[in-house]
């Protein structure tokens, strides 16, 4: 289920094909089945980072039971090259926030992933 909603200052020449190639690399990096992902870019050209309106980037991911400090490790390090590449953002430019919400507290399918598949 992950979620991944991306604010940045940088002004995308064509949103929903960087929407669908993020959406790819998301379901790369976490492992995780493209049919599952949600991509949510918001752009904003107020946003600062470093005292600056340098190309800049603030990512949340949001998912379910693949969040630890190994596989978080590996994946700042994946997704900042990928902003480094498409955004022009350089990794010391940007936030990754990894949230692990549980599955009690996302809902899907008028229910919860807890009752889908059983508390965790």
């Amino acid at each position: 289920m992950p979620s991944l909603e991306l604010v940045t200052n940088v002004k995308l020449a064509d949103p929903k094909a960087f929407a669908l190639d993020f959406s790819k690399v998301g379901a790369e990096t976490l492992g995780k089945p493209e049919g599952y992902i949600t991509v949510n870019i918001t752009y904003n050209e107020t946003l600062t980072f470093a005292g600056t309106f340098d190309p800049a980037y603030v990512l949340s991911i949001i998912s379910l039971d693949n969040l630890n400090p190994e596989a978080n490790e590996r994946y700042s390090k994946v997704l900042s090259e990928y902003f480094a590449k498409k955004l022009g953002a350089p990794s010391d430019r940007g936030y990754i926030a990894f949230i692990d919400p549980g599955r009690a507290n996302i809902g899907y399918k008028g229910t919860t992933f807890a009752t889908i598949f059983g508390k965790q």
